[in-house]
């Protein structure tokens, strides 16, 4: 494989560092054969038994200080009484490798040597969840949830070897083993808030300061022990903005494929993960560039493969579509699932439709296959349908009765999208909008 053009990075705002552990932005490659720059090689392997890999002796322990303000101070309670109590708790996974990259976490996790039972004994506001894996849920006031999970472990592999792939994940273990049963060595890094030092087993910390994404042991093996990794990767490398090492790239490259004996709903769900966060346009470009859209949506790659040369076609306006999805986003917050399904498939959907007697029977045709292969749910299929279907209406400026049903406001947010992808100006639809009211977002759980 030659080396890559690089994907198109947009301007980013000024970092602000955290204890001088991120190197200034640069344009970045995901795969390349020739001399890399110095944070684009990839790292020693871990020694590996089997297809497991092997914890650090001990641990690197990194000082890192984060301002008080930046960590839930209910997460901080939570850590602090479960270490008073003589436990080992730390917090964990995406929120540590968001305070280093200088971003807001999402949510707070917590894991712990406490068992579930002793956590439920100490949080008198704690419910334990779960029957494949108890986790405990703190809860606070306003409806604030903080998850307290044992350390886990790898499941040991069967006897022959011969499959890969991981069928349960519930054993408990120790801190070093629940970091190597991650998928992600940006995700395995362990924050002690009382000594202020990020404990890491398997090499995040450089990761981290070379801005990648590099799998924990050898990356076939764990794609394979779980395929939807590899969407993972591509959502983390799109969403905060970082390179793919070569290694990792050429992994997912040959184990796409694999992604077919994922579960269905999982599949779904990642590719919703993809659309949601504000970098839709970068992950769909990721995906469609590995070959993982052959596997998951080939009538969406083969639109792509197909683009036209100007940029006005079918492939143009899906570009369009994603760029409308991330301005949204940046705007309101995430859309409507809905409304994400249907942008995303939004030309491939016209194509089937346009000429067709009746619009909503042929794309309920074009999606019998999607719903089989991804298990999209039948609600979001049954509002792509009636959505393509009244879109000629309200291109027109007509809505009608359609103004008063649920799927109008949906509607009305992929009519704009598609004027605006066809350079158009959507002050028609908008004024259609003040009608049902306020724009879409997405439903809360």
């Amino acid at each position: 494989m030659g080396r890559l053009t690089p994907y198109p990075i947009p301007p980013e705002p000024p970092v602000l560092r955290v204890a001088e552990l991120l190197p200034s932005p640069a344009t970045r490659y995901v795969a390349a054969t020739e001399e890399l720059p110095a944070y684009e090689v990839s790292p020693a392997p871990l020694p590996v038994e089997g297809s497991v890999p092997v914890p650090m002796a001990e641990p690197g322990r990194h000082p890192v200080v984060f301002e008080d303000a930046r960590i839930d101070p209910d997460v901080q309670k939570v850590l602090r009484r479960l270490v008073r109590h003589g436990h080992e708790a730390y917090l964990v996974g995406g929120c540590v490798r968001d305070l280093l990259l200088d971003r807001r976490p999402k949510d707070f996790d917590v894991a712990t040597s406490a068992r579930p039972e002793q956590v439920r004994e100490l949080f008198r506001n704690s419910r334990i969840i779960g029957r494949r894996f108890r986790l405990v849920h703190v809860l606070f006031q306003g409806g604030k949830v903080i998850e307290v999970a044992t350390f886990r472990k790898s499941p040991k592999e069967d006897d022959d070897g011969a499959e890969l792939l991981i069928k349960s994940d519930n054993v408990f273990g120790e801190a070093p083993e629940d970091a190597l049963r991650r998928d992600f060595t940006i995700n395995a890094l362990f924050y002690d808030l009382e000594a202020n030092q990020i404990l890491d087993w398997v090499g995040g910390m450089e990761d981290v300061r070379r801005r990648v994404v590099h799998t924990i042991g050898d990356p076939e093996t764990r794609f394979r022990e779980d395929p939807v990794r590899i969407l993972r990767a591509l959502k983390f490398a799109g969403r905060l903005d970082l390179g793919i090492t070569p290694d990792v790239y050429d992994a997912i490259v040959f184990c796409r494929e694999a992604l077919a004996l994922a579960a269905r709903p999982r599949l779904s769900e990642e590719i919703l993960r993809l659309l949601r966060r504000g970098q839709a346009r970068r992950t769909i470009y990721l995906a469609w560039e590995t070959g993982v859209l052959d596997v998951l949506l080939p009538e969406l790659s083969a639109l792509l493969y197909d683009a036209d040369d100007d940029g006005n076609g079918a492939a143009g306006r899906l570009w369009r579509l994603l760029d409308y999805i991330d301005r949204r986003t940046a705007e309101d917050g995430p859309l409507d699932d809905t409304v994400l399904w249907t942008l995303l498939l939004l030309e491939p959907m016209k194509e089937a439709s346009d000429g067709a007697r009746d619009r909503g029977a042929a794309v309920a045709d074009f999606l019998e296959p999607l719903i089989e292969r991804l298990a999209i749910s039948r609600r979001y299929a049954d509002g792509m349908r009636r959505i393509v279907t009244l879109l000629p209406k309200l291109s027109s400026g007509r809505a009608g009765r359609f103004a008063r049903t649920d799927v109008f406001r949906l509607a009305v947010d992929v009519a704009e999208a598609e004027f605006v992808a066809r350079g158009e100006n959507p002050e028609r639809i908008r004024k259609l909008a003040s009608r049902g009211g306020s724009r879409s977002r997405r439903a809360e759980n």
